[in-house]
């Protein structure tokens, strides 16, 4: 029989004493039980600061969620109201993070860039095929926010739970809506209280949508909050209901693109 070859493991020191054989095969068995099995992560979630870890949302639901903000690492399941999902997306891409929506063929991203996101920041994929989870999983690789519509599917238990390994892992914020994911970190619930519109003949535009939100986190109370979502001078904005803006003449090219968004 031929000789079996061996190869060093890393490059000692010129002058330096060679391993034995002995030394070489317990360097690669550390080397091997350091590999991940398959659905394990392979490095632990990115040093961010408190601050850094928070991705930012729009001001109303600061108060409503646990931390005032998506907490990077984590899963968020939004159910209801389309605008809160568009008001995420506006939030995370003026501040300069990126983010994609995936199997949402009918969120209005004109709606979107009315609340003030960046289109630019945004990667569409409105057909994902049969495995819009995978997708998801590749895209939380660079991307600071991954919404992620189900199209009314469920997730195993199983899968979820590799999949939110690895959104600790990237340090992204994966938000899942339009189906169910077990073990969601923080759950949005959001419905139309109520509408906003002019008043007089011929004038009977959209200005204005309430939504009622509801926030569940896994160590928190519930918190309710009523927002208003409003059409203004300079786009759509998100103000809390009691304490709304009563600003003259409304932007009436942004208000008519809030009946996307609902």
């Amino acid at each position: 029989m031929g000789k079996v070859a061996e190869f060093p493991v890393g490059e000692d020191p010129v002058g330096s004493e060679e391993p034995s054989r002995a030394e070489r095969i317990e360097t690669l068995r550390r080397r091997i039980s350091a590999v991940p099995a398959k659905g394990e992560v392979s490095a632990p979630a990115p040093a961010h600061s408190p601050v850094e870890r928070l991705l930012p949302v729009p001001e109303p639901l600061v108060e409503l969620l646990p931390r005032g903000g998506l907490v990077r690492g984590t899963v968020v399941s939004v159910s209801g109201s389309a605008s809160l999902l568009l008001g995420m997306v506006a939030a995370v891409t003026a501040a300069g993070g990126h983010a994609a929506v995936i199997g949402q063929r009918r969120l209005g991203l004109l709606a979107a860039a009315e609340m003030g996101a960046r289109l630019n920041r945004v990667a569409v994929i409105p057909d994902p095929g049969p495995d819009p989870v995978e997708i998801a999983t590749v895209l939380l690789d660079g991307l600071d926010l991954v919404v992620l519509g189900l199209e009314g599917k469920s997730v195993p238990p199983s899968r979820a739970r590799v999949v939110a390994a690895r959104v600790r892992s990237k340090g992204a914020v994966l938000v899942v809506t339009d189906g169910h994911w077990d073990g969601a970190q923080v759950r949005l619930e959001a419905k139309v209280s109520g509408y906003e519109g002019l008043t007089g003949p011929g004038r009977t535009r959209l200005c204005g949508t309430k939504l009622s939100v509801r926030a569940l986190g896994r160590a928190a109370a519930p918190r309710d909050a009523c927002i208003d979502v409003c059409a203004g001078p300079d786009g759509v904005r998100w103000t809390s209901g009691e304490r709304r803006r009563t600003d003259s003449g409304p932007n009436l090219e942004a208000a008519s693109n809030l009946e996307v968004a609902r």
